[in-house]
């Protein structure tokens, strides 16, 4: 008896779960969809801590009983698997290294930042009815255009992409964290062209399930995929 699809619990809503979405489909690996509401709390209950996810978030897997969270964490896994293509996350240890370089550095800075900022500008004000101070909003951009400095002028200074010439999970992570602040009115392509060309190259790549990932993004901030400046 072959063993049963890996069942994904996700919400679009949120940028790890996008990007495993587009990972996964590019994979070609099969999955069972479950479908978390976040915005209605249905990861905080009692029975998703007991069930699903002891930490209560998204994205999470269960692989046949395995349960798992944190998305690189899942990504790793199913690579050693052999559920990813090597071109997306690569198992020569030099190559991986690079790309290793990649998810570590955004965790703790590019995802920290644009997290930071969508929250302090979109998601608390929906949550609390307060609208944050100017000086606030000046702060959280400052912290996240530092890092997207370094997107621009480090990780893109003489590649398509971040890690190399090809598309790998490295550009889906931070494509899916920069695309998030189009809901906080943040167009990151009129300051950034290098990353505008970039993230031009990413949905290329990943189409038609970058579209179908982000399709809430563009209905909330009201901007399409190829909207103009």
């Amino acid at each position: 008896m072959s063993p049963s699809p890996i069942k994904y619990y996700y919400d679009l809503m949120s940028q790890p779960s996008r990007a495993l979405f587009i990972i996964f489909r590019l994979s070609g690996m099969p999955f069972e969809d479950c479908v978390v509401a976040l915005r209605n709390g249905e990861h905080l209950t009692d029975d998703f801590k007991r069930d699903i996810n002891r930490f209560q978030r998204v994205p999470c897997i269960n692989d046949n009983g395995n349960k798992l969270a944190e998305s690189v964490a899942i990504l790793r896994y199913l690579s050693a698997k052999g559920k990813i293509p090597e071109h997306l996350y690569p198992k020569y240890f030099v190559d991986q290294s690079r790309v290793d370089e990649f998810l570590e550095w955004h965790h703790i800075s590019l995802r920290l930042t644009c997290a930071m900022y969508f929250r302090t500008v979109w998601l608390d004000p929906l949550l609390t009815g307060r609208t944050p101070t100017e000086a606030k909003i000046e702060m959280m951009r400052m912290h996240m255009e530092r890092n997207l400095d370094v997107v621009e002028e480090v990780w893109l200074e003489s590649s398509d992409f971040l890690t190399g010439s090809t598309l790998c999970v490295a550009d889906i992570f931070a494509a899916c964290e920069i695309e998030q602040t189009r809901m906080a009115d943040y167009d990151v392509r009129i300051k950034y062209p290098k990353i505008r060309a970039w993230l031009k190259r990413v949905r290329q790549s990943c189409n038609p399930h970058y579209d179908v990932a982000h399709k809430f993004v563009y209905q909330i901030s009201g901007t399409g995929p190829q909207a103009k400046l």
